[in-house]
């Protein structure tokens, strides 16, 4: 691997993954504003160059979980986004035959072991993921992701530990967005999140999450080292949702948890817009160029849409042959 830096090939297909999370979640919210969508979604918008610089290491044979807020990563590990909008819209041709919905998008072909509706619920499913891949012995390694809000859950300690003492591979990636769904992440957690994993003898790495170059070096070192049996990693990237928490909070809250001041200068630093600068600045491509790959995104996004619209809820038979093996109660 090189560790200055992805090839030009490899830059220009994290942007594409960016560009396709960032249109993929803008399509969402206009459906969600439409009426379109059965429920809220939790919206990966400022966030895409840490899913995508870590997904850009990984084949469908390792594993990731995710989040509540997980489309991003399901579409940066190669997830379809037409089942992928389908299920959100709850329909039968989703990737879960639209039982998962929003929070719960899942693809074993890919390795994605799926979202989590529960703060920090995928965090032990990433020990077993990483200690099947250990037992394997084929060089697969295990992702998991994980907000600020989870980095003070207990299982976190416990997954810290039993990666640390088996020398799991499992890399750690906690994004830290500023925010535990409506509170500043600095009124609800004590201390720096990647100290978590220092009294474990677990590497860290803090980062600018929002520098795709950056997120991409650093996780290729995190996982090179898992893959080599050297144990797991910790990589804490800090960014920001420039959404809400979901999009139907205007109709829960009634407190203003943030200033617009500050939702500006982190769009000051939106991380599709910085990685562009840098491909144009370097050479990598030039603004025809990039026309082609956001004309490519468009469709597929159109694509997407087109096909979530037109599908139907599963079919009652369906879901109670899940529920009762094909017997009725």
């Amino acid at each position: 691997m090189d560790n200055f830096g992805p090839s030009n090939e490899q830059t220009l297909a994290m942007f594409e993954r960016m560009a396709l999370i960032r249109a993929m979640e803008e399509q969402l919210g206009e459906d969600f504003k439409a009426g379109r969508l059965p429920g809220g979604v939790h919206l990966y918008i400022g966030q895409e160059a840490v899913a995508a610089g870590v997904c850009a290491h990984l084949g469908d044979q390792d594993w990731i979980n995710s989040t509540h807020r997980g489309h991003g990563h399901f579409l940066a590990k190669g997830g379809d986004p037409k089942t992928m909008m389908a299920e959100i819209y709850g329909h039968g041709d989703g990737i879960c035959q639209g039982m998962g919905g929003s929070m719960h998008v899942a693809d074993l072909s890919k390795g994605i072991l799926g979202a989590n509706g529960i703060v920090g619920g995928g965090m032990s499913l990433s020990v077993g993921a990483a200690l099947a891949a250990q037992m394997e012995g084929a060089g697969q390694v295990s992702v998991g992701f994980f907000g600020d809000g989870a980095s003070n859950q207990g299982v976190l300690m416990e997954a810290l530990n039993v990666s640390s003492l088996w020398k799991l591979p499992l890399v750690f990636i906690c994004e830290n967005n500023g925010f535990s769904e409506f509170s500043p992440t600095a009124t609800v957690t004590s201390g720096q999140i990647a100290d978590r994993a220092l009294p474990f003898g677990i590497p860290v790495e803090m980062i600018d999450g929002n520098d795709a170059i950056s997120v991409w070096i650093a996780a290729g070192l995190a996982i090179e080292h898992a893959r080599a049996g050297e144990g797991p990693y910790f990589i804490e990237a800090a960014t920001y949702r420039t959404r809400g928490h979901f999009e139907a909070e205007a109709m829960m809250i009634t407190h203003k948890y943030r200033e617009e001041e500050e939702i500006e200068l982190w769009r000051g630093r939106d991380p599709i817009p910085r990685l562009a600068r840098h491909m144009i600045e370097n050479g990598i491509c030039d603004q025809a160029a990039m026309a082609v790959i956001e004309a490519r995104v468009a469709d597929q996004v159109a694509e997407a849409a087109a096909f979530a619209q037109a599908g139907e809820p599963p079919d009652p038979a369906v879901i109670q042959g899940l529920m009762f093996d094909g017997q009725n109660p």
